[in-house]
């Protein structure tokens, strides 16, 4: 690849910085980046909001790096002031009026001199629109009375706008000045809310040469974005489907990350995806940042675990284009150990599929379901899937109705695993709201894990079952993450629905398991005030030993790790989850 095996390191270069370099300055700012981690290239950026470098800048700031034996690349930002003498509009994060000549001038000025510096540049996560000023608001009445959309909605106009927008003013007008540029879209990290700006990812797929992944997911609690960090594998995942080789890499930032390993945990989850290049956002952010050194010792562990994994496998958590419902669940419940991958299709060659609200917007979605499961498949669908879906015709796959009630809960049973017979009981301190999902005894089976209040008890995990398959609802919280309060006996019987290769494990919330198609996984334990260093139970279908694929310290490197004991055909190992520490593991069989 470049200087690390698995992957190119790469850096963005903002305008600003472009406008402002100083030729010495810089080459000291490469050397300090170059004590502690290796770049391999730098994308440039010329212009960005009411920064316009001219081109003798950019060409002397990327003769610098080249200098230094970093490959260059372009970039471009789609923000922009106001143009003097016009009245304001209001703009999120100043982004384009794409009815503005004025504006649309400036882009073509951009692209134009961007493409005669480079043979391919990124468009950075601004490329979309806000705006609703009077053009705007003509544009969009006059694209819906001539496609019939009665609601004055948006979205289908501003995807059709920012698809011209790209082929005239971006792609075309790249090529026209370099038949060779090639123009890579960058997508943000807010994936449930793309369409509703103009971005649309399975359309302007066919119109790029490359695409792009935000993975910056930061701390979720002080941004205004309520990202899981398992955000940064899922999104990753759902790209590579989206256009399979030619997602160029996952992007991360140093920003609202007050404890350094939000920061490190970025970079983890995104490497746990596999991607073709690692992106630091921004050079100019991290010039003499305390974050590069930590991280620069982070990627050669990273780099040495991913010469053993395969491709990411996991349960298929069906996401469509251009859908919402249960915004990041799949995410939430990645935190909490669930083994899940996303991807915008409906795969029915997978053993297990997961499904949430957001499926419910495939029109398609219950004909699917119905053959999957009906042939034998395994389909888990949650509790906003099934609301979603009353009365459109999921009750000819179960019995399960809602009426509009929650409850609070904090006592719990599950059946035993495995067929064994009777329940375990556990409880947590703190109440958790829920769903009440009524259903039909014996046409439905509610007892697979409930939760009990008084003389009552509710279905957490209900089974139907389907033809030669079956479907298990399960209710999530109206908050999700309280899924983190659940006790560790229910959280491990929910998992053990979603086994991956013959793996299921058992342990508390907070830690991620990501298997790979070549009989290796890695554990990871998220740094978090709740956190803590813990012992989990792993049980492996047909597993004779595991072996450290970066073992502790204190560990050879072909250390073996024998079963504890054989229940059944599985092998069930005890291992050790250390927070903050990520260990990969090969499966023997």
């Amino acid at each position: 690849m470049g200087n690390y095996r698995n992957f190119e390191l790469t850096t963005y270069f903002v305008a600003g910085g472009t406008v402002k370099a100083d030729k010495e300055k810089l080459k000291k700012d490469i050397a300090w980046f170059g004590r502690y981690l290796k770049l391999d290239k730098v994308y440039l950026e010329a212009f960005r909001g009411g920064d316009f470098a001219t081109e003798e800048q950019v060409r002397m700031v990327k003769e610098t790096f080249e200098e230094a034996g970093i490959k260059v690349e372009g970039g471009i930002t789609t923000a922009i002031t106001t143009p003097e003498g016009d009245k304001p509009k209001q703009r999120l994060f100043d982004t384009f009026c794409y009815n503005d000549p004025k504006m649309l001038k400036t882009l073509k000025d951009a692209v134009e001199l961007t493409a005669r510096v480079f043979d391919k540049f990124m468009i950075d996560d601004f490329f979309f629109s806000n705006c609703t000023c009077e053009a705007c608001r003509k544009g969009r009445d006059a694209f819906n009375a001539a496609n019939g959309i009665e609601d004055g909605s948006w979205q289908e106009y501003r995807v059709d706008l920012l698809r011209k927008i790209s082929k005239e003013y971006m792609i075309d007008a790249a090529k026209a000045v370099n038949p060779n540029c090639q123009v890579i879209i960058k997508y943000p990290n807010w994936m449930e809310s793309f369409q509703e700006t103009g971005y649309d990812p399975m359309s302007q797929k066919d119109l790029f040469d490359g695409i792009y992944t935000g993975t910056e997911t930061r701390d979720p609690l002080h941004t205004d974005q309520h990202l899981p960090r398992y955000l940064s594998y899922s999104l990753m995942t759902y790209m590579d489907k989206v256009l399979p080789g030619r997602n160029g890499g996952g992007w991360f930032d140093p920003f609202s990350c007050q404890v350094m390993d939000y920061y490190l945990e970025q970079a983890y989850l995104t490497c746990f995806a596999k991607p073709q290049e690692l992106m630091m956002f921004c050079f100019q952010a991290l010039v003499e940042n305390p974050l590069i050194p930590a991280l620069g010792c982070q990627l050669e562990k990273l780099d040495e675990l991913m010469d053993n994994l395969g491709n990411p496998i996991g349960i298929p958590c069906y996401i469509p284009n251009a859908s919402q419902g249960e915004d990041n669940l799949q995410d939430f419940l990645g935190m909490c150990g669930f083994p899940i991958r996303t991807t915008p299709y409906f795969e029915d060659d997978a053993d297990t599929i997961l499904l949430t609200a957001s499926s419910a917007y495939d029109e398609d979605i219950l004909d699917k379901l119905d053959a999957y499961t009906a042939a034998g498949g395994k389909v888990i669908v949650t509790s906003g899937f099934v609301t979603e879906m009353l009365g459109e015709g999921i009750e000819r796959l179960t019995s399960i109705r809602y009426r509009g009630r929650v409850v609070t809960v904090n006592e719990f049973t599950q059946e035993q695993r495995n067929g064994r017979y009777g329940t375990q009981e556990s409880s947590c301190a703190a109440g958790i709201t829920i769903p009440v999902l009524e259903f039909r005894n014996n046409a439905t089976w509610g007892a697979v894990v409930k939760a009990r209040k008084n003389e009552e008890s509710y279905t957490l995990l209900a089974r139907d079952t389907y033809g030669e398959g079956q479907m298990l609802t399960m209710v999530v919280p109206d908050s999700f993450p309280e899924l983190y309060k659940l006790p560790e006996p229910v959280i491990s019987r929910l998992r053990s629905e979603f086994e991956v290769n013959g793996i299921t494990w058992e342990g508390p919330q907070g830690i991620s398991l990501f298997p790979y198609d070549n009989d290796t996984f890695v554990i990871y334990s998220y740094v978090t005030s709740q956190n803590h260093d813990a012992s989990i139970t792993m049980r492996i279908k047909g597993a004779k030993e595991l072996r450290f694929l970066n073992a502790p310290f204190f560990f050879k490197k072909d250390f073996a790790i024998k079963p504890l004991y054989t229940e059944v055909d599985n092998a069930v190992f005890r291992l050790n989850a250390s927070v903050g520490r990520f260990l990969g593991y090969k499966i023997v069989r």
